[in-house]
């Protein structure tokens, strides 16, 4: 392609790359805040945007008429200088002190906000443990602070809607980062520490984010869901997860419990189900990050493998699987896709034979289609 092909086609190629980011009504739109936290923050980038742009604007503006004003014309002498205002006192003061004034209002709303956001958490008046690892987050709830986990949860982290809940973020391996778009900014999962992030919802309402953080192979596919519930419907899950699964009485899902205990307990644990295989395989220890999601209440969810798949049909929009959609058709085609080849859905990091390195993420099991098929239906009363 000749220089001048690109200089013609690159314009309206940056256009339509431009116009490819923009879309209403996007699930990951920062700039759309439903939450007090979120909106505080809204209320500091709009007006910083706005300055910022007036200043982009007079700034290629005076460049553009500067450089048509002072151009080379044919009488002119090549070695000529235009005027220059050096020395010009008051000039020189002006644009000195304009910046820096300017710098110092940003500066000030800047702290202001902070202290906002930091003050939110006093506000908040229940807290969940986020644990990050690679491929996925886990969600540890203490219900009535004592310091002791009553349950454990994947993908979806639900809280009370109205509610300020303080989020204490840990990584089991490597650096990933936790966002909420619409609830607040990001926060760093780090090895070792732990970070505070709170956040709130105005309405009850389904909200999407991803790990931030490059953390590997399957960075792109760790993605977040937070569920806001009305305070009666949070009461009500919160009741439900504490609870043990139930052993299933349909044969497809019986048989569907025992593949599970024999063939699943070095990983997952579904309390009521195979609590003692998952006890003497090491409770998931000998992973690389450790246990893998708790599948108790597995069907509670609206997704699953990292979140990259929805677990129920969903009619939003945006393909969000919303709270009240939750147990009503099962997205069966991509769960059962999942159990034929994990692999093959997302990537994992294979085992290293020459180190203890196990692997990352779910390996392929080799199930048949009947195995398959009776999973699905144990997976469907994890309710």
């Amino acid at each position: 392609m000749t220089l001048r092909k690109i200089l013609r086609t690159t314009p309206f190629a940056s256009l339509a790359l431009l116009l490819s980011a923009c879309a209403s009504d996007a699930p990951q739109d920062t700039l759309e805040p439903e939450g007090p936290i979120a909106r505080t923050i809204d209320n500091l980038v709009n007006p910083v945007f706005i300055i910022a742009g007036v200043v982009f604007v007079l700034v290629e503006v005076g460049t553009v008429l500067l450089v048509r004003k002072f151009r080379l014309r044919k009488d002119d002498d090549p070695e000529a200088l235009p005027p220059q205002t050096h020395g010009n006192f008051k000039l020189e003061i002006a644009w000195t002190i304009a910046p820096a004034v300017l710098l110092a209002v940003v500066g000030v709303a800047t702290v202001a906000t902070l202290f906002d956001v930091d003050a939110a958490a006093d506000e908040a008046t229940m807290s969940v443990t986020v644990v990050g690892q690679q491929w996925w987050w886990e969600y540890q709830y203490d219900t009535d602070a004592d310091d002791e986990v009553d349950f454990v949860t994947a993908n979806d982290l639900v809280i009370p809607a109205g509610t300020a809940v303080k989020l204490e973020i840990k990584s089991r391996d490597v650096i990933h980062s936790f966002w909420i778009p619409k609830l607040n900014g990001k926060k760093d999962a780090v090895p070792g520490r732990t970070h505070q992030l709170t956040v709130e919802s105005d309405d009850a309402g389904t909200f999407v984010g991803q790990c931030t953080e490059y953390c590997g192979l399957s960075h792109a596919y760790m993605r977040q869901r937070l569920v806001a519930l009305d305070q009666v419907d949070y009461d009500a899950w919160v009741a439900n997860q504490v609870e043990d699964a139930q052993v299933p009485t349909d044969p497809d899902a019986a048989a569907g419990a025992e593949l599970f205990t024999g063939t699943c307990s070095r990983c997952h644990l579904a309390r009521g189900i195979n609590d003692d295989e998952f006890e003497e395989a090491g409770s998931g220890n000998d992973l690389v990050s450790g246990p893998a999601p708790d599948l108790t209440h597995f069907a509670t969810r609206g997704a699953f493998a990292g979140a990259i798949f929805d677990l129920w049909e969903t009619d939003d929009p945006a393909g969000v699987v919303q709270w009240d959609e939750i147990g009503g058709t099962m997205n069966k085609e991509d769960l059962e896709a999942w159990l034929r080849n994990p692999p093959e859905e997302k990537p994992m990091a294979p085992a290293d034979p020459e180190t203890t390195d196990v692997g990352r993420g779910m390996p392929d099991l080799n199930l048949t289609e009947e195995q398959i098929d009776q999973l699905v239906a144990f997976f469907e009363t994890l309710d």
